[in-house]
């Protein structure tokens, strides 16, 4: 066992015996944590949803201009509405409306505060982040594929599957076999970036906390927030070209 995490001392996780949190073979034996931290992320963020709502009915209830005053105290409100407004703006800039951006906001935008919650959980000592196993990040990207399919074609109906055939009717049957190629190398490409990236920065930071147990991980740990972040801000964002993309008209074809 390359890594010890604090669920293996739940009953029958480290030894992958668990029927509930584990699969068979070496592979589901080695993805033990994976289920329960997952759970704990999900707890994690229902309870900070219920914190954020209840400043939010906090501040409707003073009624008139002062429900739109920041809280003068930076709590998880605060934090909550520079992150939802910055990802929002974000979101508009690449689709080019405000309603694409509303309408598939809510979808993404808890990716990317599940994927952020879940690659922190790697730079707290025994915590192994759900993310570092590719079950869960194929289980997302698989989403994300669905979404921005269907999406397409709700949007452009039949015009979405001849854009993949191209201009040229000549070619248009290898120019489709490529663009459906394409289409599936998506979600592997979103859940391998993920799992290199984070089981990457794992293993660096057990490294030099290993060799260097006090000054060096320091530096280490906040590499790993910085990269947490850019991870859970490229899955989303990733996600949200796609999903432009097959909602965009394409009438030149």
């Amino acid at each position: 066992m390359h890594h010890w995490s604090w669920f293996y001392l739940l009953p029958g996780i480290a030894d992958g015996s668990n029927p509930l949190f584990t699969f068979s073979g070496e592979a589901g034996k080695a993805g033990a944590h994976t289920l329960p931290a997952a759970w704990l992320v999900f707890f994690l963020l229902t309870a900070m949803s219920l914190v954020v709502r209840r400043g939010i009915v906090s501040a409707r209830a003073q009624g008139g201009t002062l429900q739109y005053v920041p809280n003068s105290k930076f709590g998880a409100r605060n934090i909550m509405e520079l992150l939802i407004g910055g990802l929002l703006n974000l979101f508009e800039t690449v689709f080019g409306d405000r309603k694409n951006a509303e309408r598939y906001f809510p979808l993404i935008g808890t990716l990317f505060l599940y994927i952020l919650v879940s690659n922190l959980m790697g730079v707290i000592p025994g915590f192994l982040p759900p993310t570092s196993d590719m079950s869960t990040n194929l289980a997302m990207a698989l989403v994300v594929f669905l979404v921005f399919n269907i999406a397409g074609i709700l949007a452009n109906g039949l015009g979405y599957f001849k854009h993949l055939m191209g201009p040229l009717l000549a070619i248009a049957p290898m120019i489709f076999l490529l663009e459906v190629v394409g289409l599936f190398v998506r979600p592997a490409s979103l859940s391998l970036r993920l799992l290199g990236n984070m089981t990457g920065d794992h293993l660096v930071l057990g490294i030099f906390s290993s060799l260097a147990p006090y000054v060096v991980p320091a530096i280490f740990l906040f590499l790993g927030i910085f990269v947490s972040f850019i991870q859970a801000l490229v899955f989303s964002l990733l996600s949200v070209v796609y999903v432009a993309l097959a909602v965009a008209h394409h009438d030149d074809h």
